[in-house]
C-alpha cells in the first residue's frame, strides 16, 4: 500500500474530470472453488486498489463529485468471523489508512444509492466482470445483469483509463520490482530445462519464485513444448531432446503490480540450426520493435514494423514470397504471427482490460477486423509513463497452415510446400517490459537472456 496521500491525490484527480453525480467502485468478493469456505486465491479489483488501496473483500468505494467527499462501505467482522480469522481492523480503521474518513455498512450504501437515484443523480460505475457485482448492481440499481456493461459510464471509463495509463514514479518502482521477480522466475526455468523433466516441474519451480518473493502470479503460467498454442496452460508433457520450451510467466508483487516476460529455451544444451534460424528472425523483429519505441509513435506502427521484419525473415528462408509490404498489408504474415505485439501493463498484466480494449488501446476508435491485427490490444499513440510489453513471436500452427493451404489463401505470398517441413516446429516468443520515457524508452528490470548464445549460457 502506498501512503494515503497517493490515494487522496488519485481520487482528487478523478474528481476534476467529472462534473456531477457519484462514482461507485465495487471491490471483489471471495469466489468459492467448490463450497463457500474453500475459495480461489483472492484478488481485489484493480481500479478499487488504484483509488482506494484496500485489498480486503466485500468493500465498495464512492467518490461523490458533488459534495467533494469519498466513502468506503463494508461490513465489519462478527465474532463468528473473528473466531476463524483473528482480530482484524474495522472498516473505519482500514479506510483512514487511505485517507477516507467517511464509512458505513453495505446496507447504508444501498440506502444512499437508492436516494441518489430518487434525486435523479448520475451513478457512474465501471463495467463489472464478476457475477456477484452484476447482482449487486441489479439489487441496488435495478440493472439487468445481462445489460450491466451497456449501462456502465463511458465518461468514467475514459477518465479512469487516461489516469491509470500514465504510471507515476512510485508505480514504476513497483512494476520494476515485479519484473525483477519475473526475471528470476525465467532464470530458474533456464537452469533446470533438460530432457526428461516435465512441464509441471518447471511450472512448479517458477511459481515458487513468485511466492517466495511475497507475491503471486500475475497470470497462469504458460510452460510448454507446444509454443504454437498461444495460451497453453497444459503442463502434462515430458521434455525430450529436440524440443523447444516456451515459458510465459510473470510475478505480481506484494501490492499487486505485474511483470510479464516470455523466453524460448532449447531443451538440449544448444539450439539446432533450424531452431536458431527461426529464433533469430523472431529476435530481429523484437529488437526492431524496441528500437521504434518513443512518445508520439503509434503502437500500431510498431506492431506493423515487427510484422514486416518477420515477413522479411520468412521470405529470406523461402517460406514467404512476393512483395513484403503487400503481404503485411493484406495480413499474410499472420499465418506465423496471428496476435498482437504487446499490451499495457500495471496493476493488471493486461492493464485495464476489464474496461475494454477499445478505450484502453484505441481511444474509443474501432479495431481492425483483419485476422491477426484484430488481436492487437494496443494501437494508440505512445505517451511518457506508459508501461508496455513487446512480444512478437513466430508460430507454426498445423491446423491454421492446413486451413489456409486448402483455401489457397495468400498463395501469392506463402510457399505452402516449403512450410510442410516446419509444421511440427512449434512456437517462439521473447517478451520484455518497457517504460516509455520523454525521449524514448527504458527496459524495466534486470536484462533477460535473449540471444541464442546468452540463452545457452544461462542453461549452464
Amino acid at each position: 500500500m502506498f501512503d494515503k496521500k497517493t490515494y487522496i491525490e488519485r481520487r482528487n484527480r478523478l474528481r476534476k474530470k467529472n462534473q456531477s453525480g457519484l462514482a461507485l467502485f465495487l471491490g471483489n468478493e471471495e469466489s468459492p472453488m467448490n463450497y463457500a469456505d474453500n475459495p480461489y486465491h483472492y484478488r481485489q479489483d484493480s481500479s478499487f486498489l488504484y483509488f482506494f488501496g484496500l485489498g480486503n473483500p466485500g468493500l465498495a468505494g464512492v467518490i461523490d463529485f458533488d459534495d467533494g467527499r469519498d466513502y468506503i462501505y463494508g461490513n465489519d467482522l462478527t465474532i463468528e468471523d473473528i473466531v476463524w480469522m483473528g482480530t482484524q481492523p474495522t472498516i473505519r480503521e482500514r479506510s483512514l489508512r487511505v485517507g477516507v474518513e467517511n464509512t458505513g455498512s453495505i446496507a447504508q450504501l444501498e440506502e444512499i444509492l437508492k436516494k441518489a437515484m430518487a434525486q435523479g443523480r448520475k451513478i457512474h460505475f465501471l463495467p463489472p466482470y464478476r457475477p456477484e457485482n452484476k447482482l449487486k448492481l441489479f439489487n441496488w440499481l435495478g440493472i439487468d445483469p445481462v445489460k450491466t456493461a451497456d449501462n456502465a459510464s463511458v465518461e468514467l471509463i475514459k477518465a479512469v483509463v487516461e489516469q491509470r495509463a500514465v504510471k507515476s514514479d512510485e508505480e514504476i518502482d513497483q512494476i520494476e520490482d515485479a519484473v525483477n521477480i519475473s526475471v528470476d522466475m525465467h532464470l530458474t526455468a533456464m537452469k533446470m530445462i533438460r530432457p526428461g523433466i516435465t512441464e509441471a516441474e518447471v511450472a512448479a519451480a517458477v511459481h515458487r519464485v513468485a511466492l517466495a518473493a511475497g507475491g503471486q502470479l500475475s497470470f497462469p503460467i504458460i510452460a510448454t513444448i507446444n509454443g504454437q498454442t498461444l495460451h497453453n496452460h497444459y503442463h502434462g508433457n515430458t521434455l525430450k531432446s529436440g524440443d523447444m520450451f516456451l515459458l510465459d510467466a510473470g510475478a505480481e508483487n506484494a501490492i499487486h503490480y505485474a511483470g510479464d516476460l516470455s523466453s524460448t529455451i532449447p531443451v538440449d544444451a544448444t539450439f539446432t540450426d533450424r531452431q536458431k534460424e527461426i529464433y533469430n528472425i523472431a529476435l530481429k523483429s523484437h529488437e526492431a520493435a524496441i528500437a521504434a519505441l518513443k512518445p508520439g509513435v503509434k503502437n500500431l506502427d510498431v506492431h506493423l514494423l515487427g510484422c514486416k521484419t518477420i515477413a522479411e525473415g520468412m521470405k529470406d528462408i523461402g517460406l514467404m514470397k512476393g512483395n513484403v509490404d503487400d503481404a503485411v498489408r493484406e495480413g499474410a504474415h499472420a499465418l506465423f504471427f496471428p496476435c498482437g505485439l504487446g499490451h499495457m501493463m500495471g496493476l493488471d498484466v493486461h492493464d485495464m482490460e476489464d474496461l475494454g480494449e477499445v478505450y484502453v488501446g484505441y481511444e474509443g476508435k474501432p479495431k481492425s477486423a483483419q485476422f491477426g491485427l484484430k488481436s492487437l490490444r494496443l494501437a494508440r499513440e505512445l505517451q511518457p509513463g506508459f508501461v508496455i510489453t513487446v512480444e512478437p513471436g513466430i508460430y507454426f500452427i498445423p491446423e491454421l497452415i492446413d486451413l489456409w493451404k486448402s483455401e489457397k489463401k495468400f498463395s501469392e505470398f506463402i510457399n505452402y510446400d516449403r512450410i510442410e517441413a516446419y509444421k511440427t516446429f512449434g512456437g517462439i516468443r521473447n517478451e520484455e517490459d518497457f517504460l516509455i520515457t520523454v525521449d524514448g524508452f527504458r527496459l524495466l528490470g534486470k536484462p533477460l537472456p535473449k540471444t541464442t548464445a546468452d540463452v545457452e549460457a544461462a542453461k549452464g
